[in-house]
């Protein structure tokens, strides 16, 4: 009890001196609440970054864990029958329960442009594909379950394509002609993003539209991976039983093969960890410097103070408390600095224009971390005792009649 109430006792009289050293404090809260806000927000924009990075891996490979299944003859190298890959596939996603699955194969069709017919690669998929791959839309609607009806088949196309097309306006249902299948007409439902570096045409097609368009000839062409969207944490147990149960549905003839294929199946740590270290080190350095302005205020502060340390101790205040009283002016001070900080930081992350800026091209922006405010605040309160500690020490060590003749 008498702890809690010394400690109360403490902050009330270091706050009671701060008042009383309005210039000091103002001085103590801009160093520190600029460091705490640049430190607060540089972590909350290094968590957009990372789920920057995180979401372009996942487009790449398929969320943590997307398991790849391949089957092939290891004597001779060619493929199984399409239909019978098809049928074990699908049994053991509904065996296992697994929801998100998809085909994915890469073929090339014949397109009809206004000034003439081009080849251009067609990707097929399922619907689920764009929920696994986190695929980004520039206009119109991802596959859904209905396009599967179509008698007209949905594509969806990339800019560089629609471009070539004179880009009609979606909500008048633009049509393609695609002589090769043969003169099949398809409604583009919907525009990827081309990239600066892409500058060739491209369009993905359902599997189901491209079961019944397709040509005997093109339809032997194409040979689709299979992928499957699973927990992380049931992906081992989940590879080896769909392993088994697909190479048992198909016969001793196939070579059955299922491994991840997510970011975090190739790396034995974190694949961010270097930009985690970055991002702490530049937090970090810009923290140091607000603490270095921090003790040179405290020190010049303290000197002038000396006379009136002086006279409190030959009052009977004790080295102890001398000691902890100048701390704690600091940390109060720092504190305070800390909530202005962080809320600075929340400020400017979380205001629409730089949101919008940071987070382009992320589908799930993150929260303002939690973890950032409460390290800011953290580190302020650290800082504050640290730079406190020597300033303290030299009150300290004053002596009481230097102090007095001061």
């Amino acid at each position: 009890m008498r702890l809690w109430t010394g400690l109360v006792g403490s902050v009330v009289e270091a706050w009671a001196e701060l008042r009383i050293h309005r210039t000091r404090v103002l001085l103590s809260l801009i160093g520190v609440a600029v460091a705490v806000a640049a430190l607060t927000g540089i972590m909350a924009l290094g968590a957009i970054a990372e789920q920057s990075q995180v979401e372009t891996m996942e487009r790449q490979a398929g969320r943590p864990a997307t398991l790849q299944i391949s089957v092939y003859n290891p004597m001779t190298g060619e493929s199984v029958d399409a239909a019978e890959l098809d049928a074990a596939f699908s049994a053991a996603m509904e065996r296992y329960d697994i929801r998100w699955h998809s085909r994915n194969a890469y073929t090339s069709l014949l397109v009809q442009f206004p000034d003439g017919v081009r080849d251009v690669q067609t990707q097929v998929v399922d619907p689920e594909f764009g929920v696994m791959h986190r695929v980004q839309l520039a206009e119109g609607e991802w596959f859904t379950a209905a396009d599967a009806e179509r008698l007209a088949p949905a594509v969806i196309v990339n800019e560089n394509l629609w471009n070539l097309l004179g880009a009609p306006d979606l909500r008048t249902h633009p049509t393609v002609l695609l002589p090769g299948t043969p003169r099949v007409t398809a409604v583009i439902t919907a525009v990827t993003p081309s990239p600066d570096w892409d500058e060739y045409p491209s369009m993905l097609l359902l599997t189901s539209a491209w079961d019944r368009i397709a040509t005997p000839e093109l339809a032997a062409q194409l040979y689709p991976n299979y992928e499957a969207w699973v927990p992380l944490e049931l992906a081992d147990e989940l590879t080896s039983r769909i392993q088994v149960d697909i190479a048992g549905a198909l016969g001793t003839d196939w070579q059955t093969d299922v491994m991840r294929s997510d970011y975090l199946a190739y790396s034995d740590g974190d694949p961010l960890l270097f930009l985690k270290l970055l991002v702490t080190g530049v937090a970090v350095l810009i923290l140091l410097l607000g603490a270095l302005g921090l003790v040179n205020i405290s020190l010049v502060t303290v000197r002038h103070r000396i006379r009136e340390i002086g006279i409190r101790r030959s009052f009977g205040a004790t080295a102890g408390r001398v000691f902890f009283a100048v701390m704690m002016e600091s940390v109060v001070a720092t504190v305070v600095a800390g909530v202005v900080g962080v809320a600075l930081a929340v400020l400017i992350v979380k205001n629409p224009w730089v949101t919008e800026f940071v987070s382009q091209g992320i589908d799930d922006v993150p929260a303002f971390p939690l973890d950032a405010a409460l390290i800011g605040l953290a580190s302020a309160t650290g800082v504050g005792a640290l730079a406190g500690l020597l300033p303290a020490l030299v009150a300290v060590r004053v002596k009481v009649i230097d102090a007095i003749r001061y």
